[in-house]
């Protein structure tokens, strides 16, 4: 049987994966991705990925340091300049603008293929980047010392330190013994691509509807991306709709704020679940992003978390480094655990908790929502310190 020997071995090459890769591709460190599927590398300049993220100026800021940004912006982005969130069963409605803190944009809305495909090509630019892909995962053993990662083809693969960046359902999660909190959220989200009768005016929309937030990203040639969270039974029932309906049903939902649906692409649903790791990290193993947290996207935060994630693991990593300590001892790994798992606790909590307040149409949470959001938007400081921890500043 065939052993080979890495610094660093990351289980999933996704967006978050491959930026960890990435971010450690300037030192000594020999690193191997493990990734199942292959990421998509070409598709038709009318089709738009269901799946987007709101990339924040701390993220865009990482992504440049990687070398990953430029091909992202050459491949199809779209900045949002303003931000307007509203309440469906009042008159309580909050506004970000970019200019009020002096940027030229709030952040980026990207499909999540272009972020994988332009973080892949840099990983697999790297000579110590080994990017493995497709590999599958078998069997995974932590001892003292190093762990030992089989894979299909019957190879073991011995490192001081894997890192578990397999996403929601992580596989190496699970082979850990390491356990979650979950807080179901009972809600679906409904995701399409459309286009509306007027510009979106480079603006994400939200709109608190009793059921759940409806969200309008931005994405280049005018077409929106939408974020639909609502009843399982609800999402279902959407799904199952003539486009004609469903065209008339959003609408409706979004208030007609930017005029009629004229166009909707296909469309999907995924359930929607809090998750919180009781741990981030063992010895020789840590997890990050979607495996360690997953958070409703009410926010547009979720990939955010995974990346200032990657950023400390990183900085940690070449710190032990440089340092000649052992990387996947406890006392290195505990850093990271301890600098992320505060922040990406509040933000699950704070996600809990708007969810609750903004999902409750009884009439005294419907007054202390409206009047909350009336107070904000006319707070600059407030607002302004809301802009700076949205943008990741």
């Amino acid at each position: 049987m065939k052993t080979t020997d890495y610094d660093l071995v990351i289980v999933g090459g996704g967006m978050v994966g491959a930026s960890l890769a990435c971010a450690l591709a300037d030192s000594t460190l020999r690193i191997a991705v493990i990734e199942g599927r292959e990421p998509p590398q070409a598709w038709p300049a009318d089709d738009f990925d269901l799946r987007v993220s709101a990339i924040t100026r701390a993220s865009q800021r990482l992504f440049r340091r990687l070398g990953a940004w430029e091909a992202m912006c050459a491949a199809r982005l779209q900045p949002y300049e303003r931000m307007v969130v509203w309440d469906a069963t009042g008159d309580g409605r909050i506004a970000f603008d970019a200019a009020d803190v002096g940027e030229p944009n709030l952040g980026h809305i990207v499909e999540n293929r272009v972020i994988t495909r332009a973080l892949v090509q840099r990983a697999r630019a790297h000579d110590n980047i080994d990017y493995r892909c497709p590999a599958s995962p078998q069997r995974l053993m932590l001892r003292t010392g190093h762990a030992q990662l089989w894979l299909e083809d019957g190879e073991c693969l011995r490192t001081p330190l894997l890192v578990g960046a397999d996403g929601a359902h992580s596989w190496v999660r699970r082979q850990a013994g390491i356990g979650i909190d979950e807080r179901p959220y009972a809600q679906s989200a409904v995701v399409a691509t459309v286009q509306t009768e007027q510009p979106h005016q480079a603006t994400a929309w939200q709109r608190f509807l009793p059921s759940g937030p409806l969200a309008f990203l931005p994405l280049p040639e005018g077409r929106s991306s939408i974020v639909w969270s609502t009843a399982p039974e609800e999402a279902e029932r959407l799904l199952a709709l003539d486009e004609a309906d469903f065209r008339a049903e959003l609408g409706e939902a979004f208030g007609h704020r930017l005029g009629a649906i004229t166009h909707v692409g296909p469309r999907a649903a995924f359930p929607l679940k809090g998750r919180h790791a009781k741990e981030y990290v063992k010895p020789h193993l840590a997890l990050v992003g979607d495996a360690a947290h997953t958070i409703h996207p009410l926010a547009g935060q979720g990939v955010n978390l995974g990346l200032a994630d990657v950023e400390q693991l990183a900085a940690e990593v070449l710190a032990a480094h440089a340092a000649y300590r052992p990387l996947g001892s406890l006392k290195t790994l505990r850093r990271y655990a301890r600098a992320r798992r505060g922040d990406n606790l509040l933000m699950l909590e704070a996600m809990g908790a708007f969810k609750a307040l903004f999902s409750n149409d009884e009439p005294l949470p419907r007054r202390v929502r409206n009047l909350g959001l009336e107070l904000v938007d006319h707070a600059e400081p407030l607002k302004q310190a809301f802009v700076a921890r949205a943008m990741g500043l």
